[in-house]
């Protein structure tokens, strides 16, 4: 992510890319799959990473990339948004921010290569270099283990058994092979890498004056009365929801705006936050906006089922104004969810 400090924001897209850059040691932003933990230590255990509503483990939504610039011990910078995704819950939300100096015990001081490694395969590792273990199925902290093989980790029993009737009854038998013998458990959502681009400022309002002056030829046979009675009848929820149209018209695929300390925009009048909305840092900074997730991401993320399934309008994450170094580890940020139509 670039500066947005003088109120520019940046857009973020979805892109196939090949395993290799969605690893952790090429910082990638990027959605689904399993997480790209930036630090190695002090990763949120199975409880920091459980619904605050039903319970279940939280399945990983998106990371981005968001170092800070001047700011040494923000050098290399993490955002992890996690959500519920099990029915008929598909409502918890959590966030947390990383933060590492460029010299640091995880990572070379130089940039990573833009070149694929020699070695490009699948085998996928759920062992991070600083020894911590990670669960089979959902890539987070893995505390527990099969108590036959003694080899294959997990967050919780929810995920042991489910990687138990996926398969993993036949591999125990063979705990050498594991990394290489992990079957689809349906909890993943699909991976992408997430492309940043700057959006242009002076487009989306050319576009507002077209719509505009769409409107107003329309209109040119309608009468005076007819005009007021239309404009009593236009809503504080149309005229921000157009708002919300005309702003990414421009760009209809985007899934991602980030700009940190800028507005969001919202995509409904219901359930906007006031500042005494948004929690306090527990270093006592204010939180501020810094990205916000648009509902485009659902149509990737396949997760439709019978019932309820995962679902929003604007998720809009908020960060500590200072960017605290609250300990070695990931620290909980705020995440607040709008829907298109607010019943609450």
């Amino acid at each position: 992510m670039a500066d947005t400090s003088t109120g520019q924001v940046e857009l973020g897209f979805v892109e196939a890319a090949p395993a290799w850059r969605l690893r952790s040691e090429q910082f990638p932003s990027k959605v689904g799959g399993r997480p790209a933990w930036l630090s190695e230590a002090g990763l949120p255990g199975p409880t920091e990473l459980a619904c605050s509503l039903c319970g279940h483990p939280l399945a990983f939504l998106l990371q981005l990339y968001a170092p800070l610039p001047g700011r040494a011990d923000a050098f290399h910078r993490g955002l992890f948004l996690f959500c519920c995704r099990t029915p008929p819950c598909c409502v918890g939300l959590r966030v947390f921010r990383n933060q590492l100096p460029r010299r640091n015990d995880f990572y070379s001081f130089e940039p990573p290569s833009e070149d694929p490694p020699p070695e490009t395969g699948e085998s996928l590792s759920l062992q991070l270099k600083s020894g911590a273990h990670l669960c089979r199925v959902c890539g987070c902290l893995g505390p527990k283990t099969c108590s036959r093989c003694h080899q294959a980790h997990y967050c919780s029993k929810e995920h042991q058994a489910l990687d138990w009737r996926s398969g993993h009854k036949q591999a125990c038998a063979q705990p050498d092979n594991l990394d290489n013998t992990i079957p689809d458990h349906n909890f993943l959502f699909p991976e992408f890498e997430i492309v940043i681009e700057t959006e242009d400022e002076i487009m989306p309002e050319v576009v507002e004056k077209e719509d505009e002056s769409e409107i107003i030829g329309s209109m040119g046979e309608a009468s005076e009365e007819e005009m007021d009675s239309m404009a009593k009848h236009e809503s504080r929820e149309d005229r921000i929801f157009q708002k919300f149209k005309t702003k990414i018209s421009l760009e209809p695929e985007q899934i991602l705006r980030y700009g940190r300390g800028v507005a969001p925009i919202w995509i409904s009048a219901e359930n906007i936050p006031q500042e005494k909305d948004i929690p306090d840092c527990p270093c006592g900074a204010k939180r501020i906006f810094e990205f916000q997730v648009m509902p485009q991401l659902l149509n990737y993320l396949k997760a439709d089922r019978l019932g309820r399934s995962v679902d929003w309008g604007v998720l809009a994450v908020f960060t500590c104004a200072e960017s605290c170094g609250l300990g070695a580890g990931y620290t909980e940020e705020f995440v607040w969810k709008q829907d298109l139509l607010d019943t609450a």
